[in-house]
């Protein structure tokens, strides 16, 4: 959140190349995802549970050959995987679009670290990167530094959904849904929503070549979604409109369309739409601010005072800056860095532990990071105490959980207009905000845990559940999560 100063978005490099001839989607940014305990709960209709992700141990070989490779593990891989997503396809796209499907003209792999190679009529020298050429039809990828460092931090399966995401730029041009004209921003989107739509078939155990958990190997999936976030963007900077791809949350949104409803609701990504989602949501930092506001007394006292106002309860749960507070529950487990005791309608914050979860990275590797990590869990203890005046509901299973994330989204976005507290303070969501508590999510998952600190095995459920916050209401979250 921001108070006066406005905070930070996220900090992934995006390599920019020749939009009308490449899309290349990004620098790579590491990231690891967790689950925090095995509960039996549901993916877009599928059991969540953990299990082998990634290439078959009797996988089909390939179907396609690579240019310029080194023969190695990293394009025998890739090769498998552009193979797979064209069986898949094969089939699909008629289902959806109707006609013949047509394969890309070629594969392309070369090494950043070395010379003399190109791709899309440019020097691969330190291009780091994927992309989709629309001079000549063809997918091309570092197989030197992207693809090894990708693996080594998400497995197989990030590798394959990146070539899945660079796949659906051609089938978005082959449908006609996309032409040069199309703003960058829509055509990535549709083509995270492929890459979502393809990774349900590889979870649903259609691939010949790949498997693909529900839990742990999505969940790795989704940090590798975030990890191709696009750098921040400020007011003014030239970039915005002409190389923007989408925040980790819009991307994940997208991907999440295609893996919940298959690919033809990738077909109704256009930039309306996406401007609908965005809403009033903030996208830009004011010029020359970082927005990190830090976890102090004031700031916590600052935000749970904003939340009285928003909501308006009529018992407003209490703060208690005493760790021991949270020990003496007679109802909850403490849920450290902020617990939330339904007895006593107290909140217990250990201020420094969650100063420490709000701290930034130091450098733009990871998942997002930064203060609303930390201030996305208390808001997620907040509405523990509406979820308790409101009635009827358990506090304590994994619905509770669900619902905690979805009602925490919907505080996310009724934040997202400046609220000023009866000592003159004021506080705000900004660009970024949504990205950190996503982030949070797949790391940790105490904004989307019960009264106790547990939380779903599933960070797509966690996170859609969020989403669901986000883009509607209260009412929507108690329906759904009833």
């Amino acid at each position: 959140m921001a108070s006066r100063t406005r905070r930070r978005l996220f900090a992934a490099v995006l390599v920019a190349v020749a939009g009308t001839l490449l899309t290349a989607c990004t620098h790579l940014v590491s990231g690891s995802a967790v689950s925090v305990f095995a509960d039996p709960f549901r993916v877009a209709g599928m059991p969540a549970v953990d299990g082998p992700s990634g290439l078959r141990a009797d996988a089909a070989a390939p179907t396609r050959t690579v240019q310029g490779t080194d023969g190695g593990e990293i394009d025998e891989l890739a090769a498998s995987a552009v193979s797979d997503v064209e069986e898949f396809w094969d089939t699909a796209y008629s289902d959806v679009f109707g006609g013949q499907f047509s394969t890309v003209r070629g594969l392309v792999s070369w090494d950043a670290a070395g010379f003399f190679d190109v791709f899309c009529a440019m020097n691969t020298y330190g291009m780091e990167n994927a992309g989709f050429c629309y001079l000549d039809e063809t997918i091309g990828w570092d197989r030197g530094r992207l693809f090894p460092a990708l693996r080594r931090a998400n497995g197989d399966m990030a590798v394959a959904m990146v070539l899945a995401h660079e796949y659906g730029h051609w089938v978005s041009r082959q449908a006609g849904l996309t032409d040069r004209d199309t703003p960058i921003l829509v055509g990535e989107q549709q083509a995270d929503c492929f890459s979502g739509a393809y990774m349900r078939w590889v979870a649903q155990g259609d691939s010949p070549r790949f498997t693909l958990s529900t839990a742990d190997g999505l969940n790795s999936v989704l940090a590798a979604v975030i990890a191709f976030r696009d750098p921040l963007f400020s007011e003014g900077d030239w970039l915005v409109g002409f190389n923007e791809h989408g925040s980790a949350f819009e991307r994940l949104s997208a991907f999440q369309f295609g893996f919940t409803n298959g690919p033809s609701a990738c077909a109704g990504i256009d930039l309306a739409e996406i401007e609908q989602r965005r809403g009033n949501l903030p996208v830009l930092l004011p010029e020359n601010q970082t927005g990190e506001l830090p976890v102090t007394e004031r700031s916590v006292r600052t935000l749970l005072d904003a939340l009285d106002i928003v909501f308006a309860p009529q018992a407003p749960p209490q703060l208690s800056l005493s760790a021991s507070e949270a020990q003496r529950c007679p109802d909850a487990r403490p849920s450290p860095p902020v617990s939330y005791c339904p007895a006593t309608n107290v909140i217990a914050v250990e201020l420094g532990e969650l100063a420490a979860l709000g701290t930034q990275a130091d450098t733009a590797e990871g998942l997002a990071s930064g203060d609303n990590t930390a201030y996305s869990v208390l808001t997620s203890r907040y509405v523990l105490a509406l979820q308790r005046e409101h009635g009827a509901v358990s506090l304590n299973d994994a619905k509770a959980a669900l619902r905690t994330a979805c009602l925490t989204g919907v505080a996310t976005t009724r934040m997202s207009t400046e609220v000023v507290t009866s000592d003159g303070s004021s506080i705000a969501l900004t660009a970024g905000d949504l990205d950190e508590a996503v982030s949070g999510m797949l790391t940790n998952g105490l904004v989307a845990s019960d009264v106790h600190g547990e939380t779903v095995p599933s960070g797509f459920s966690r996170i859609d559940a969020f989403r669901l916050g986000v883009l509607g209401d209260a009412q929507r979250c108690y329906q759904r999560f009833g």
